[in-house]
């Protein structure tokens, strides 16, 4: 039986975090012949025993890449998909037991459609992942202001018909960390005339672990991901660089004090430590050139 669902997970060096996963999704309440999971190793250590638990409970599968980032791992497991729908989380993230059917729902609505479900912090004590969340719930709030035109969601949680994810060549594999990739494949969705839609019961728990100096490497990478971007958008549309306008970010100051989130002055703070970072990266990238490699197309199967 063809499942409906493929569900990719690529994953990197956090096997306990993968195996919190895959138990949320062996708990989905959705039926186990509709829906495969599969786990493409980064290049990290071995995931054979995270795993193992599951293959009874669901049907889950796993290949291994040399290293090469999400967006190239993520590729890798839609070109072994199998079903009509590929679901993207990662291995940090708890999906609710129904994400799938609410993705579903959305999917089976439109033709073409891309759609973003919710995220949220799961680690509500610790200050830097609540404030790495919150800039991520602004940033998709911005660009997703007007009702039935949304432009971005991210890639921990997000889905799309498999063949019109082939169409237009899957996430783009010079971003090899995981900073933007998500954005510039959301932007090309867009651009090929697809709609992007938001679930906001397709509900799923992000327990990114952060300390203060992760928290900075963190959003460090990010501007190096917004430099690759935006220069990547700037060569597509032979045009100068394209940035955010100053009330984008003086509004971004303000949110933590509008969201209602716990805290509101410690993460203002944060907020600042993350634009810091994030332009030093952007920086970095800018002067001493992106370490990326070449963008290779998947091939469909």
């Amino acid at each position: 039986m063809t499942p409906t669902f493929s569900v990719i997970i690529p994953t990197y060096e956090r096997p306990t975090r993968l195996s919190s996963c895959l138990a949320a999704l062996s708990d989905l309440d959705y039926p186990r012949e509709c829906f495969e999971v599969i786990v493409v190793n980064d290049g990290g250590c071995p995931i054979d025993e995270a795993i193992a638990p599951f293959l009874g409970r669901m049907n889950v599968a796993h290949v291994t890449q040399k290293h090469s980032g999400p967006a190239a791992a993520r590729n890798a497991g839609v070109a072994r998909a199998r079903g009509k729908y590929v679901a993207f989380t990662d291995d940090d993230c708890r999906p609710h037991c129904a994400w799938l059917r609410q993705l579903e729902r959305q999917l089976a609505a439109g033709e073409n459609v891309l759609v973003g479900g919710m995220v949220v912090n799961a680690l509500e004590d610790n200050a830097c992942s609540a404030a790495s969340q919150l800039l991520v719930t602004y940033l998709c709030e911005y660009y997703n202001a007007v009702p039935g035109q949304a432009l971005f969601f991210t890639s921990n949680n997000m889905a799309m018909p498999r063949d019109a994810f082939m169409s237009i060549g899957g996430f783009d594999q010079r971003f090899r960390r995981s900073a933007a990739e998500d954005r510039e494949l959301c932007e090309r969705w867009s651009r090929s005339g697809r709609s992007l839609v938001f679930a906001e019961t397709a509900l799923i728990q992000h327990s990114h672990l952060l300390t203060i100096l992760s928290f900075w490497r963190q959003h460090f990478q990010y501007g190096r991901g917004a430099w690759q971007y935006r220069l990547t958008r700037a060569e597509r549309d032979a045009s100068p660089l394209k940035f955010e306008p100053l009330r984008f970010y003086i509004e971004l100051l303000r949110y933590p004090w509008s969201s209602g989130v716990r805290r509101p002055s410690q993460i203002t703070v944060l907020f600042f430590i993350s634009q810091a970072a994030n332009a030093m990266g952007f920086l970095w990238a800018k002067l001493l050139g992106s370490d990326a490699g070449a963008a290779v197309a998947i091939k469909a199967s």
